[in-house]
C-alpha cells in the first residue's frame, strides 16, 4: 500500500494583487462633479497589526445620488466622468486610499425612506473566505440619524462604519479603519 504525504498547507488568497493596476483607487477626472473627498485608514486584525496585502473594493453613487448601473434608471443626472468604482491594495502598513466624490443620498428600496450618503465597502484578504462587505458613513451627515441600515446596527457598534472628516491642506479627508475581528471589529454586514 501506498501512502500519501499532507499536501502543503496554502492560505485562501489574495492571488488578485497583480490584476490591479496603479490608479484603480482614483474615481475622478478633473471634470467630476460634486465634492472630491479622500477616504483613507489601515485594514487591521484583532491583535492590531496591519493586514499588508488586503484588497478593498468600493461602489457608490454619484454627487447626485445616481449610481453607474443599468438598474438605477431614477431621473437624476448621471455624471459620465465618474464610474463609481474603485480598488485599493493595503501597504505593507496596511494603509489603503481613495480620491473620489461625496455620494449623494439613495433611495432605499424597501421602505419609502432614504439612506445617507455612504459608500459600500468589499475587504478580501488572507485568511477569510468570502469577502465582508461594509459600508462607509461620513461623520458630518445629518442624515445618518435617520439612515435605515445605519439604525439597524447597534448603537455600541456604530461609529465603527462611520469616518471621521479632516481638513488636509484644506482638503477633505475621511479617516475609516477597517477591523477585521475582535473587539473593536468593524461591522460587516450579510447579503
Amino acid at each position: 500500500m501506498t501512502r500519501l504525504g499532507l499536501t502543503p498547507s496554502q492560505t485562501v488568497g489574495p492571488f488578485f494583487h497583480g490584476m490591479i493596476q496603479d490608479g484603480a483607487n482614483v474615481l475622478v477626472t478633473p471634470h467630476t462633479r460634486g465634492d472630491r473627498i479622500r477616504i483613507e485608514g489601515r485594514v487591521r486584525d484583532g491583535d492590531g497589526a496591519p493586514v499588508p496585502d488586503a484588497l478593498l473594493e468600493i461602489w457608490q453613487a454619484n454627487a447626485h445620488g445616481r449610481y453607474r448601473h443599468p438598474a438605477d434608471r431614477r431621473d437624476v443626472p448621471l455624471d459620465p466622468t465618474f464610474i463609481g468604482f474603485g480598488r485599493a491594495r493595503t501597504d505593507g502598513a496596511g494603509a489603503y486610499w481613495f480620491e473620489t466624490v461625496k455620494p449623494g443620498p439613495v433611495p432605499f428600496p424597501v421602505a419609502d425612506a432614504w439612506q445617507a450618503p455612504h459608500v459600500n465597502l468589499a475587504v478580501s484578504a488572507r485568511g477569510l473566505l468570502n469577502h465582508l462587505l461594509t459600508r462607509i458613513y461620513f461623520d458630518d451627515e445629518a442624515a445618518n440619524r435617520t439612515d435605515p441600515v445605519l439604525q439597524r446596527v447597534p448603537d455600541a457598534r456604530r461609529s465603527t462604519l462611520v469616518a471621521a472628516r479632516t481638513l488636509v491642506n484644506g482638503a477633505a479627508v475621511y479617516r475609516f479603519d477597517v477591523v477585521l475581528q475582535g473587539r473593536a471589529e468593524t461591522v460587516f454586514f450579510d447579503l
